[in-house]
């Protein structure tokens, strides 16, 4: 998919940059904690990183399709280093810590968006404490990623890509080792959290917005308008977990 199928369409009509391969670890594992702009974000960022593969987690039904329709949606699926949950101890997100944590023991990139869901009008909002307790159980740093210009390639309901340029910038590894064994603490869990979504905002030059992206979604679709109150729209991740 990289090398041969869609990188070098992807190449020629986006001309995707990257800014701070340096910071990508030559092997081992690593968290890519990216802001979520459009669907092309999982495109374009394992795009830009030449030797090594991302992996992300996704639904089991993108690979249990049946006939000629779900051997394609499984083969492009695998092809874009998409790796299905084993949901057979509980819910999708216990699923998905767990499958995430077994990904990143092994030496996996592990690419991540902390919002949960895409923006909905460009804002940077609340991640969710899933990457923290997952860096915490494996041991792994955790690098922020900012996306540039695929919301603008690739806007919220759009079939059409419209060929433009596309940046991405990897941050400094945030290294939270001091925490070792206090996963599950939900107070750490939250501050290391703050910490890697104030490193996201400062990379990516968003405005932040301390309310969960799937709850305005939500908002929006029962025809109710999601106003920030003013400590919420104010408010700053924390810069340093502690």
């Amino acid at each position: 998919m990289k090398h041969v199928l869609l990188g070098p369409v992807l190449r020629a009509f986006f001309r995707p940059e990257a800014e701070g391969l340096e910071h990508i670890p030559k092997t081992g594992g690593a968290i890519l904690a990216s802001n979520h702009l459009a669907v092309s974000d999982s495109f374009f960022m394992p795009l830009v990183i030449p030797r090594r593969r991302v992996t992300f987690v996704a639904k089991m039904e993108y690979f249990t399709g049946t006939g000629l329709k779900g051997a394609l949606k499984r083969w492009f699926f695998t092809g874009m280093g998409q790796i299905p949950m084993d949901r057979t101890g509980g819910s999708a997100a216990q699923a998905a810590l767990a499958t995430g944590v077994r990904l990143l023991r092994e030496g996996h990139l592990l690419g991540i968006y902390p919002e949960g869901t895409r923006s909905p009008d460009g804002r940077l909002y609340k991640g969710k404490t899933g990457i923290a307790r997952m860096a915490l159980e494996a041991g792994v740093p955790i690098i922020p990623v900012a996306m540039v210009g695929t919301d603008i390639a690739n806007p919220i309901g759009s079939k059409m890509w419209k060929p433009t340029k596309i940046r991405v910038k990897f941050g400094p590894p945030l290294d939270f080792s001091r925490y070792e064994g206090m996963a599950g603490d939900r107070f750490v869990e939250r501050s290391i959290t703050d910490e890697v979504m104030y490193a996201l905002m400062e990379l990516s030059g968003q405005e932040y917005v301390d309310m969960y992206a799937a709850k305005v979604k939500e908002s929006s679709t029962n025809g109710q308008v999601a106003v920030p109150e003013p400590r919420e729209a104010g408010r700053m991740p924390e810069t340093k977990a502690g």
